[in-house]
């Protein structure tokens, strides 16, 4: 889960172009919104488009836990993790 967690990290610096941040410094379960990271709704937009095309991630807008999904890397690699494992199991 670490190098998902790492990916996902790396993925959000160049996805978004924070150019003040690294990888390192994101927290895996720091919050991306808010007093956390401090991505905005535009940032969640870019980021799921992102994590669509490296990971394969499904995403529906309908989905009334995509909010938590969102939360912190730590979340996100759990989605993905869980979609992957669940695309090797079909």
């Amino acid at each position: 889960m670490h190098a998902l967690e790492a990916a996902i990290k790396e993925l959000i610096v160049d996805a978004l172009q924070l150019e003040d941040v690294r990888p390192e410094d994101i927290e895996t379960n720091e919050p991306l919104f808010g007093d956390g990271l401090g991505l905005d709704s535009i940032d969640a937009l870019e980021l799921g488009v992102a994590l669509k095309k490296q990971f394969g991630l499904t995403l529906a807008t309908n989905d009334p836990a995509i909010k938590d999904h969102f939360r912190s890397v730590g979340t996100l690699a759990r989605l993905i993790a869980s979609q992957q494992d669940a695309k090797v199991c079909q």
